[in-house]
């Protein structure tokens, strides 16, 4: 018996081995195709790409928008077009430790630094004393929680915004339910580093799976351009790091819950209520508790956690009549 587990050993070290440097894939035109169309600014010495594109004539109005965790600004693709129809700039942006930006190892990422690093790019194109429209996902709901925070201090130098539209993000630490590989990643020291290293494709396709409808599942062709944005620059080894965000919404709470409760800026809430991260209704109901300015979409029952790709024309509708009715 003890033969055979050395035997075994031996062959899956090197297959481990061989696994752990395995390159990351190349990118299919798609992805490419986006990143031709984008830049790079330098912030704190680091590469952040970002897509810039101007659309409709005789308008001054700017969308900048700001994507969730793990994926990329490549989540904004199937609404760009739409979005450039109605507004003057449509801005998007890979947070640092994400898609197509530098992921610095080791590195403290934290939600005050991806504010900063938007504020950043907003005076690099020139927006600092520019009202701007916010759309955010996710983890990017987080990062305008701290945005909304410092316009409302009237901080110089920050964004003066002009509205804020949240999508499915767990803002309430008290409703958020993190998934298994993301609880295992932030919890354990020990195992974090291993299995960052270790996720796969397939591993990472069903774990994703999971926060999408059961009718509005990505193609494996969208699987893998999110997966490629994952793998760009190694961006499975920050993982862990960059789940610390889950921590500080619990630490800072109150400055950024409180900051959506008291803020005049006009509000929207586009949400998925099949979401198993922010489920429906204790979701929902808190937030209409809380935040009582908000107006509110809530979308099909069969849309979860990634409204904008799940159902674009749902997500542009409830947006457009939101941005007019002000």
């Amino acid at each position: 018996m003890r033969e055979w587990w050395i035997h075994v050993g031996l062959i899956c070290i090197p297959l481990v081995a061989v696994y752990l440097h395995v390159p990351p894939p190349q990118l299919t035109p798609a992805l490419h195709k986006w990143l031709s169309a984008g830049e790079v600014f330098h912030f704190r010495g680091r590469n952040v790409f970002y897509k810039d594109s101007y659309g409709a004539l005789g308008s001054s109005d700017v969308v900048i928008l700001l994507h969730g965790f793990p994926t990329s600004s490549y989540d904004w693709i199937k609404i760009w077009d739409p979005l450039t129809q109605r507004f003057n700039r449509v801005i998007a942006l890979d947070f640092l430790g994400f898609g197509f930006s530098d992921k610095p190892m080791p590195h403290r990422y934290s939600i005050f630094e991806q504010a900063s690093l938007v504020e950043a790019l907003a005076a690099h194109l020139g927006l600092s004393n520019q009202r701007v429209n916010l759309v955010s996902h996710n983890y990017g709901d987080t990062v305008a929680l701290e945005l909304l925070y410092r316009a409302d201090q009237n901080r110089t130098g920050h964004l003066t915004l002009n509205s804020l539209c949240l999508s499915n993000g767990g803002i309430f630490p008290e409703t958020h339910r993190p998934r298994f590989l993301q609880r295992l990643l932030l919890d354990s020291s020990f195992l974090a580093p291993i299995l960052t290293r270790l996720t796969n494709f397939l591993i990472f396709q069903k774990g994703m799976g999971e926060v999408f409808g059961p009718y509005t599942q990505p193609t494996d062709a969208e699987f893998w351009d999110m997966w490629i944005g994952l793998r760009h620059n190694e961006g499975n080894l920050v993982l862990d790091s960059i789940l610390q965000y889950i921590n500080q919404r619990l630490k800072h709470r109150d400055r950024w819950v409180g900051a959506l409760a008291s803020t005049l800026v006009p509000l929207h809430m586009i949400y998925g209520p099949l979401d198993p991260v922010n489920p429906h209704p204790h979701f929902i109901h808190l937030y209409q508790k809380l935040v009582q300015r908000s107006t509110i979409t809530i979308l099909d029952e069969h849309i979860s956690h990634y409204p904008q790709l799940e159902d674009p024309t749902g997500f542009l509708k409830a947006y457009f009549n939101f941005i007019h009715s002000f």
